[in-house]
């Protein structure tokens, strides 16, 4: 078979431990060999990110506004001990947050459904899809560790030198405090994003928040939301038989619970982060789960919405066989690669991506899976693979349908 030509690169965004091996090995065996892959490569493992000053993360995020579409591998967010692990010169931010702030996208999560891995709610029939804000809040938030009595104060100084203030809090001992905003050019990018994904993917759109608490904070999330639906979207639902509502997150907990699936839940920043999480893991697993940021401009960054898999890297580096589910990685670059196609008008690469999703799921449909979907699995009889073994059961798989 002759390979699939690309016209436009992807920007590759390489990461780190288990799921870096993962990367390499679903290149060589799943892409490569079909397609004439161009990517404009960025290393973001730590230890290079460490080495340029993290530019090389700012680069790759401007590499993604200079060809729209990109791939990113999972990449670790130092603490203080990864910093002693790594030798590192800082406790560098999170890349993904770094790249978010640069793309002011929209993080669209939704799992990734095959039979035999059931939902453990039983009322769920079809993807429920996180939408998260991707800027601002406690991911941009200024903290500071209070050593004794005294006052905070939050200060506010226009252009024109007056000032306004509030008071934080009259500490009378050690404390600790953090100060955290948003800006409403991004806040109207993550409405807009929101409701043109649901027009898109013909799906309802809930938004919650906790504006009867926060009652400036998230109360300007929720007027936002229904200033921008009321002037540019209002009618395109109602044409489209959508559906837009704001509730309080206590409630939208609540009506997920009960509900069947089928629509986008919208969430502020952190909400989303652990929301998503919850989600991917009551569909099965967090390896099953898609993960795509999307910004008004027209940019594209996929990626798998877990972590490096930290416990099966140093099993590997010991020469210990590993059974890493790398599904979620495999659907990042087929969903990268889908994008290109359709922005290219390359409907060859396209229709090779969404095979590549058929030929994953169908492995695992036929009993043969990694050990965390073994262990939820209904099917009997059950096939555990390692990574390597799971990754060649899916080329084989793919060859056949191609």
């Amino acid at each position: 078979m002759e390979k699939i030509k690309m016209t436009t690169p992807l920007v590759e965004m390489d990461g780190d431990e288990m799921t870096r091996i993962l990367w390499q090995m679903i290149k060589d065996e799943l892409i490569v060999p079909f397609v004439d892959l161009k990517t404009e490569y960025y290393d973001l493992g730590l230890e290079n990110r460490d080495r340029t000053g993290d530019q090389v993360t700012v680069d790759s995020a401007e590499a993604t506004k200079k060809y729209g579409v990109a791939v990113k591998c999972a990449t670790i967010t130092p603490n203080a001990a990864r910093v002693e692990e790594y030798n590192l010169k800082e406790m560098w931010k999170s890349p993904n947050g770094t790249i978010r702030a640069i793309l002011d996208g929209t993080v669209f999560r939704a799992p990734i459904i095959v039979k035999g891995i059931e939902p453990y709610v039983k009322t769920w029939k079809k993807p429920i899809t996180l939408a998260r804000h991707a800027y601002g809040d406690v991911y941009k938030g200024t903290e500071m560790v209070i050593p004794g009595p005294g006052k905070v104060e939050l200060v506010y100084t226009a252009e024109d030198g007056s000032s306004t203030s509030e008071m934080v809090h009259q500490f009378k001992g050690a404390g600790i405090v953090q100060g955290m905003h948003n800006l409403d050019s991004s806040i109207e990018s993550f409405a807009k994003s929101c409701f043109q994904y649901a027009l898109d993917t013909r799906q309802d759109l809930w938004f919650a928040a906790k504006d009867t608490i926060s009652k400036k904070y998230d109360h300007h999330f929720k007027d936002v939301f229904e200033e921008i639906y009321e002037k540019e979207y209002r009618t395109k639902f109602v044409e489209a038989g959508l559906t837009y509502f704001y509730t309080l997150i206590d409630d939208a907990i609540a009506r997920v619970i009960k509900s069947e699936g089928g629509f986008i839940w919208a969430c502020k920043n952190y909400d989303g982060d652990v929301m998503s999480d919850l989600v991917a893991t009551a569909f099965g697993s967090l390896a099953m789960m898609t993960s795509v940021l999307v910004s008004p401009q027209g940019y594209y960054e996929y990626e798998a919405a877990h972590g490096t898999v930290q416990r099966h890297y140093y099993q590997h580096l010991k020469g210990i066989e590993t059974s890493t589910n790398p599904v979620a990685t495999i659907f990042a670059w087929t969903g990268a690669l889908k994008k290109r196609g359709e922005l290219d008008n390359l409907s060859e690469l396209v229709r090779f991506a969404e095979l590549l999703e058929q030929a994953s799921t169908k492995v695992i449909e036929s009993g043969r899976m990694t050990k965390d979907l073994a262990l939820i699995t209904t099917l009997s009889d059950v096939t555990v693979l390692n990574s390597g073994d799971f990754i060649k059961a899916i080329r084989s798989e793919l060859e056949e349908i191609l």
